[in-house]
Order: C-alpha cells, then structure tokens, then sequence
C-alpha cells in the first residue's frame, strides 16, 4: 500500500528490528507476564499508565506503557514484523486497515473478554474493542478570537487570519478537517486540489503548519495561537491547565474516529495482553478516564456521561457524526502528504 511505503520513508526506514525494539525498557521487550501496550502520548499515555496498570496487576500481570504516536507504532511493527516490539497497538481505523493489509494485527477472542458484553455491537471489532470515540472539531481561545462557526470561517473571517494553526495529512485530526474542507470548498471529500488551492490563496494559514497537535497546544499555552483542529480530548486537557479554550462542532458536522486496542500478530505475552483490553473496556477504568483532563468518551454502556462530556456530543449524536472513508483517505494519503509538505515547503 502507498500508506506502507510513506511510513518506512518518513519515520527513518527502520529497517532493523533491534533498532526499533530498543526504544523500549529492557523489561518490557523480555518475554514474561507483561504486557507490552502502544498508547498515544500524553494524556492517553499518562490516563492508561495511572488507572490501568493497577487493573492489570490485580488481574495477575504487569503492564508497560510505551508512548508512540499510531504512525510510529506501525512503523516500528512494520520494521520487525516477526518480532514485535509491542504485544497490542491502539488505532484509529486508517491506521487500522493499514495494519490489517500488512497481517501487523490479529483478530481476538472475545471470550477471553469478562466486559465484553458491556459493549455495544458497533464498539465490538473483531480486531479489538473499541476504547472511545474521538470527536474532532475546532478549538479557540475565546479571548482572542470569536466562536467560529465551522471551517469555512476559518478562511473568510478576518477575525482568524494569522492566528490559526495547521498540521500535516500524517495526522488523523488534520486530515480529517481537511476532506471536510474538500466537502466545502471543492468537489467531495477527496478533492484535495481545492483545498491546496484554499491554502496557496491564504498563505497566512501556510506560516501556522506545525509538526503535530502536541506542537499546536504549547502555541495555544502560549498565545501564539487561538484556533486549531483537536479532538475533545485536547480541549479537556488545555481547560484542564486553566487555560481558556472552547471546542465548536464544525456546522458541517463533527468528524470521529473509534480508537480501538489491537492484538499484534506475534504477540508475546497474550493473557497479558487481553487483561489490558479487558481492564481499558471495564467500568472502574472508563469511570476514570472519562474525568478530567482526559474526559474521554466512554464505550462501557455502563458508565454514565460527565456533565462535561455530554457537553462536547451525547450518545445520541453518535450516529450524527462524520466518519470518514478510510479507504478512500488510505489511497491517497501517501500523495496528499507529499504535496503538501512540498507546498509548506514552499
């Protein structure tokens, strides 16, 4: 696949599997009653590290939580397929099908489950459950900016111009704002064409691309910024640091992602492994997580919805949300990232 290639290019051609595997501890790579879990950095990283390690040892095994955005994850699998450097990898689903096309992943045994049943059959993936649903949207520091309505503000505002920030189609938040910015200023959702145009015709929103989203929130921290592309979850954490930031639901709708854990194919501490997807499914760890600063949506029906949450979207909105085609977004991205680091380029 095209999103194969890019990834061996852009993180380094980690053609050996000792290079990739000695990023993690000692500890974690040996073979035992560890599990060895990718999560996000950050909040996924320290949320998982704090309320999950404890469920898992009280289930009978260690957890080691090693911080790795999903395009490194895939990388570093994809480099030593044979002897994986982490037991399961947490995906949005481009990064999914990717896994999936390359035989990285495996499907699960769901009876080796106890909170399976606590479910819906949408959060029930036969290559793992799913763990939230990101919602992504736009955020703004109300004191500097007003409330946009959607994207299309964004570009034909003046209130924005300079003060918007921009990542890269490597990124699952960027790249779904910008096939919703195809909707808008082109053709469809792929028409990516209209949206290098939009940015070669404000090429003040060229000055703001930054590498990635935790970038984008240290400029926000620090006013150098007052809107850019987030998920829920970095609105949580920006509010949670006493920092003024407001989340809007584009008027064109809210694109979402289902973040789910999956088992690598090679796995080598299973039972290890499934007791941290049975510990991120449970009430006690989703009852945590959804609190601040994480406020992640919770896929537990048990688990009721925070104030906060429901705030950002209720279960009922859901099915309302925009999901994209991953497929579609998977053929082309290879293409799409490297026109458009040619034009941030210059």
């Amino acid at each position: 696949m095209k999103d194969f290639d890019m990834t061996r290019r852009r993180f380094g051609l980690l053609a050996a599997g000792a290079a990739a595997i000695a990023t993690l501890p000692l500890s974690a790579r040996a073979a035992g009653a560890a599990a060895v879990a990718a999560a996000f950095p950050g909040n996924w990283e320290d949320g998982y590290r704090t309320v999950l390690t404890p469920l898992v040892k009280a289930a009978g095994f260690d957890l080691t939580v090693a911080p790795a955005m999903a395009q490194d994850q895939l990388a570093k699998v994809m480099a030593s397929p044979g002897n994986p450097p982490y037991d399961t990898l947490l995906m949005s689903p481009g990064q999914m099908a990717v896994a999936i096309e390359n035989d990285l992943i495996q499907k699960i045994d769901p009876s080796k489950l106890k909170n399976w049943a606590m479910l819906d059959t949408a959060f029930q993936g036969e290559y793992g459950p799913t763990v939230t649903i990101e919602v992504n949207g736009i955020a703004y520091n109300p004191d500097l900016v007003p409330r946009p309505k959607g994207y299309r503000d964004l570009f034909e505002n003046p209130a924005y111009k300079g003060k918007v920030s921009w990542t890269g189609f490597g990124s699952n938040t960027a790249v779904m704002a910008y096939t919703q910015i195809a909707r808008i200023f082109g053709s469809g959702p792929t028409d990516m064409d209209a949206v290098f145009k939009l940015f070669k015709d404000n090429p003040e929103h060229l000055k703001g691309v930054v590498d990635s989203t935790n970038h984008q929130m240290t400029l926000f921290q620090q006013g150098e910024i007052a809107v850019f592309m987030c998920s829920t979850g970095n609105v949580a954490r920006l509010k949670s640091m006493g920092l003024k930031a407001e989340f809007v639901q584009p008027e064109t709708g809210s694109p979402a992602a289902p973040v789910n854990i999956h088992l690598t194919k090679g796995a080598k501490n299973v039972d290890a492994a499934y007791a941290y997807m049975d510990a991120a499914i449970s009430k006690v760890a989703q009852d945590q997580l959804k609190l601040p600063p994480r406020e992640m949506f919770p896929t537990n029906r048990d688990v009721a919805l925070t104030p906060g949450i429901e705030a950002y979207v209720t279960r009922e909105q859901l099915a309302s949300l925009v999901y994209p085609d991953w497929a579609a977004i998977n053929s082309n991205r290879a293409d799409w990232i490297r026109r458009f680091d040619a034009l941030v380029a210059g």
